[in-house]
């Protein structure tokens, strides 16, 4: 992870420089020492490339001067649009221009102490890269950037700021990294195994094997699990960070939808991109990372985390198109279609959730349907909830963190169309609304309790570079839900 630092304004003698200038400023001190330093160099250069400081724009200098490698410059805008957000996004898209530089100085010198850190911690995220299986860059080939000292009229205060921050980045990571691993490596018993080291911060980890799922009555999960030579887990984080355990407090529940590699079953998938299914554990992914983060910040907050971990794989022995399966809540389900495995797995976890913990609400995370994508894209995840209030709150916290969530609809027309024949329901139905009605599956094994269901299938993995997440695994609803905690759900 890259190293930040915090210092008084000065300018640095060598390396790269990173000017965060706003559009009312003429320009920062550090500017102003640069520019004076490079006999004009930069002011120059700014002239020509038409910087003028908005947001959104960008500038680099190469080799200016008085021992500088290269200048980038982020406009942050005027100061109505300085939002935590659009300055995580400035250094960002700063980390990402510093191209071989190995140090960096940031000049935040005009910027809020809490902005200077928000700036800091966008080039953190932005830096995220898994090279775990390269084995043959060229020295040339490998990122340089290992450090960034922040340049911040009250560096104690930003420091302070950042230090939760640095917590957030760090769950992220693990999620980014969890994503990324290969199916061969990130079985559901490793996964299980990768949970046990967070009791170092702090958190309860149970982890449950088959015969206790067998003994939960887990006959969904299981039954998607039975097809796979890798046995299913179930991994419980349980953090008590206002409580303390001490006190009885119903927690804020997470629940993810954990295959770690999905061919579909004996309705299997076609070929082509079914290496992407490595990350149909996204949603387990981004509980997990989500729970190190509020620990690692020690969150005043009582939060369960439960993932449901199996491999879908085609077997003699794998579940069929037609059987039936009892769940964990008593309900039967006739499996019409052995690819439609998430919202199984979901089914049995969300019941246990609810039953053991009494959560004050439950929010699911699930690459679930490739439908959303054709009605989302990648731009925002589908939202699905039985209450108003914490759709709210979600909403608004996606546009905090950039992380946005799009309300979608649940109707009994809807519904009913998981009728089954021969059992309580049918796992799946048509073509037409399919995200909508697999989130109705879901909510019949909420019990009532305030849910969100998030579908993630667009938003899980980035195809191309942004200013906060490069391409790859995004870690998405990390940053969303952890802005939802400290909003709404801590003392």
């Amino acid at each position: 992870m890259l190293e930040i630092g915090f210092a008084r304004p000065e300018l640095p003698r060598s390396g790269g420089l990173v000017l965060m200038i706003g559009e009312e400023e003429s320009s920062s001190g550090i500017w102003q020492q640069a520019d004076k330093a490079t006999g004009g160099a930069i002011g120059r250069a700014f002239k020509v490339a038409e910087f003028t400081g908005k947001k959104g724009q960008s500038a680099t200098i190469l080799a200016p001067g008085a021992g500088l490698s290269r200048v980038v410059a982020v406009g942050v805008g005027k100061a109505a649009e300085r939002t935590r957000l659009a300055t995580e996004e400035a250094g960002g898209t700063a980390a990402a221009m510093l191209g071989r530089e190995e140090e960096a100085a940031l000049a935040a010198d005009a910027l809020a102490p809490e902005l200077a850190a928000a700036a800091a911690h966008g080039a953190v995220l932005r830096s995220y890269r898994f090279d775990r299986y390269r084995t043959r860059e060229k020295p040339d080939e490998k990122p340089r950037f290992r450090k960034l000292s922040v340049l911040s009229a009250e560096p104690a205060k930003a420091r302070a700021a950042h230090e939760p921050m640095r917590a957030l980045a760090e769950g992220v990571f693990l999620t980014r990294d969890l994503v990324s691993e290969p199916p061969n490596v990130l079985c559901p018993a490793e996964l299980a195994e990768r949970c046990t080291p967070l009791d170092r911060l702090g958190l309860k980890v149970e982890v449950f094997g088959p015969k206790e799922l067998r003994k939960l009555g887990f006959g969904a999960l299981l039954g998607v699990a039975q097809g796979s030579a890798n046995e299913p887990r179930m991994v419980v984080l349980q953090w008590h960070g206002a409580t303390g355990g001490r006190r009885k407090k119903k927690p804020v529940a997470f629940i993810g939808k954990g295959v770690t590699f999905d061919t579909g079953g004996i309705s299997i998938k076609p070929a082509a991109g079914m290496e992407d299914m490595k990350w149909d554990m996204a949603g387990a992914g981004t509980v997990i990372g989500l729970m190190s983060a509020l620990a690692a910040r020690k969150a005043r907050t009582d939060a369960v985390g439960l993932v449901g971990l199996v491999e879908n794989m085609p077997s003699g022995r794998a579940q069929r198109p037609g059987d039936v399966v009892k769940t964990a809540s008593g309900q039967t389900v006739e499996v019409i279609n052995t690819d439609a495995e998430g919202r199984l797995v979901l089914a049995d976890v969300l019941w246990y959730c609810q039953d053991r913990f009494e959560p004050q609400c439950m929010i699911d995370l699930a690459t679930l349907t490739g439908a959303i994508i054709v009605g989302l894209g990648h731009e925002h995840a589908g939202l699905f909830s039985n209450d108003d209030a914490l759709a709210e709150r979600l909403r608004k916290a996606g546009q905090e963190s950039g992380e946005l969530v799009w309300r979608m609809p649940l109707a009994e027309a809807y519904d009913k169309q998981l009728r089954s024949e021969i059992a309580d329901m049918k796992n799946v139905t048509g073509r037409p609304g399919s995200s909508i009605t697999a989130a109705q599956f879901l909510q019949r094994f909420v019990n009532g309790k305030p849910w969100v269901h998030l579908d993630i299938a667009g938003t899980a993995w980035a195809t191309k570079d942004a200013a906060l997440v490069p391409k790859g695994a995004s870690a998405f609803g990390v940053r969303l839900l952890d802005r939802l905690v400290a909003d709404n759900f801590e003392e």
